[in-house]
């Protein structure tokens, strides 16, 4: 279990990394990325990032590749957002089921919500029986 400063860095990367592909980065190789993890080392020199590609695997390749010629700009905007001694070298690793595991994840958070509902009540809207619709009926005098 990383400590929690370490925890920290990792979090910030991965919001650096995926606003700096989402809004900055152009090139046209790099598309359809999620980012799903970064592991960064003790001494903050290293970071492990595990992206998710959508597509075959030609198009899974080409990304990785612009990934990795985008490095020292991804590298740079990182920089701007930590205020650490060093900038962490990334190093990109494509993980291929990732879909599978965010399916498994999606799946695992659905059945435990419904398991929440069903411990909170039984699920059912609450009536209320007293209050009645009396736009149907005159009981004003007004003419």
């Amino acid at each position: 279990m990383p400590s929690r400063r370490i925890a920290k860095v990792n979090r910030a990367i991965l919001e650096a990394l995926s606003a700096a592909i989402l809004f900055e980065l152009r090139d046209p190789r790099v598309k359809n990325v999620t980012i799903l993890n970064v592991e960064t080392t003790d001494d903050l020199k290293a970071s492990k990032v595990r992206v998710g590609v959508r597509g075959d695997a030609k198009i899974q390749s080409l990304t990785l590749h612009g990934l990795e010629s985008s490095r020292g700009f991804l590298q740079s905007k990182i920089a701007e957002r930590l205020e650490t001694r060093y900038t962490p070298i990334l190093k990109f690793i494509l993980e291929p089921n990732w879909l599978d595991h965010l399916t498994a994840t999606s799946q695992g958070f659905l059945e435990a919500s419904a398991t929440a509902i069903e411990i909170e009540g039984d699920g059912t809207e609450p009536t209320d029986d007293d209050d009645t619709d009396d736009d149907d009926t005159d009981d004003d005098d007004t003419d």
